[in-house]
């Protein structure tokens, strides 16, 4: 059988999903973007400058600075550093130490982390373009909008298979941005976004090592290059998204082509945005906010467990399940260890917790092997549900959602700078953390990104 005659399981389709997108990115314009969605592009912008600069001193990051690191004459800012880079090494650096740390934001469409694909990219190209702050706010809706969107598309097959979609998806993200700040016309953000399917790649076995932020810096590194060599000429199928043997026919077997944003009155997928509280992986988070919901009720800790179990979807055993972490990176995606820090009362928020120390203390070795994980197929993948049995043969229950975007902007602005401040003043200071804080919360009325980058 010939691979055109081979059975297929995407939707099969006439309709021309690249050039539709290519479409709606080269006619984006700052004054589609209403203030509500700038609000919101502002908060993303100001968490992930602020997990970037709180990596600064992680080892993966110093290797990247090792290896993609110019000299001070080089023309673009690596985020939290006193060295520059070329274009595409500071682009990549700041991606991947954006996303070391495993704080920074989530997207449910996109079944990844939206900002850290695209806001490296945003910051290099505006940086050596002259970019407004408010041309940039408008990129980076642009490189969200269509990075969730093909999440949307891909279902849950994409990532159930391995692929890690803020690699894959976010090269794609990270395109669309360039080509929407470069004013690429639609041909040639076609061609990029082409230029881009061939690069989009990242794959979930690499959870828990140096690798996974790495697939970050390239998505970033990846899109911003197939969106340069695209305005140069550069040739690239003009349906590789859709068609056969292009991105979803490999990576995604469910794939099925809808036109980007129908309703153009909806509410732009950078409104939907998940914030972290704890500093690891999200799909932990229902679990550390019950149990924390818990301890205040009860008046309990960890010394009072005798058995507990966390009910989840089946999804959390590819992603947050390693049994027994030995380093502090794999605590982050052990929830079985991350229950029982949160039941000790450990601050699972700070950053100085997720050490190697940590994960192989006895107490908590011992602990988490009393922890039992529940698959529920039923349930909502962002939620969990706890049953606490304790010592005194007491029984309690309780359940976490974390997969719902705010609703109070305010709240949530004075939360992420709390936030912002906490990790990145031990980096560059309280003074200049909070001036950071004022700078991208007017970003919008910036005629360049300059102070912006004199400050991270």
């Amino acid at each position: 059988m010939s691979v055109a005659e081979q059975p297929r399981n995407y939707e099969q389709t006439d309709f021309a999903l690249t050039a539709d997108i290519a479409d709606w990115v080269a006619n984006l314009r700052p004054e589609d973007i209403n203030s509500r969605t700038l609000t919101w592009a502002k908060h993303a912008l100001l968490d992930w400058l602020g997990v970037t600069i709180a990596a600064a001193n992680e080892p993966l990051v110093a290797m990247l600075l090792e290896e993609f690191a110019g000299d001070s004459a080089a023309a673009c800012t690596i985020v939290g550093q006193d060295r520059k880079a070329d274009l595409h090494g500071a682009t990549l650096i700041n991606g991947a130490a954006s996303h070391a740390l495993d704080y920074d934001d989530v997207s449910r469409a996109m079944h990844g982390h939206p900002s850290v694909p695209v806001a490296p990219a945003v910051l290099a190209l505006g940086e050596v373009s002259g970019a407004s702050g408010r041309d940039m706010l408008t990129a980076f809706v642009a490189g969200v909008e269509v990075e969730c969107a093909l999440g949307d598309m891909t279902h849950n097959t994409h990532y159930d298979k391995g692929f890690h979609a803020t690699g894959t998806l976010g090269t794609f993200g990270a395109a669309a941005a360039a080509a929407n700040l470069m004013r690429l016309d639609a041909a040639t953000t076609v061609r990029a976004l082409g230029v881009a399917a061939s690069q989009a790649s990242g794959l979930k076995c690499n959870f828990g090592t140096m690798t996974k932020p790495f697939h970050a810096g390239k998505a970033a590194a990846n899109g911003l290059s197939a969106a340069r060599l695209a305005a140069r000429g550069f040739t690239a199928h003009e349906d590789a998204i859709e068609t056969e043997q292009g991105f979803a026919a490999t990576q995604a077997p469910d794939f099925s082509s809808t036109p980007l944003r129908p309703d153009r009155s909806a509410p732009y997928a950078v409104e939907s945005t998940l914030f972290k509280y704890h500093a690891s992986c999200f799909s932990t988070h229902s679990t550390i906010d019950a149990i924390n919901d818990l301890r205040g009720q009860h008046g309990i800790g960890l010394d009072d467990m005798a058995r507990l179990t966390i009910m989840v979807h089946p999804r959390h055993f590819g992603v947050c399940c390693i049994p027994e972490p030995t380093t502090g990176l794999e605590v982050k995606f052990s929830i079985r260890h991350l229950a029982v820090m949160a039941l000790d009362g450990i601050d699972t928020g700070g950053l100085e917790v997720y050490s190697d120390a940590n994960a192989n203390d006895p107490r908590y070795v011992t602990a988490r092997r009393l922890v039992d994980i529940e698959t529920q197929p039923q349930m909502d993948r962002m939620t969990s549900a706890i049953s606490l049995q304790l010592k005194d043969g007491r029984v309690l229950h309780a359940e976490g959602d974390v997969g719902q975007p705010a609703s109070d902007l305010n709240e949530q602005w004075s939360r992420l700078s709390n936030k912002f401040r906490a990790i990145t003043s031990p980096v560059i200071g309280e003074a200049r953390a909070a001036e950071l804080v004022d700078v991208v919360g007017s970003l919008e009325s910036a005629q360049s990104p300059e102070r912006l980058l004199e400050l991270a």
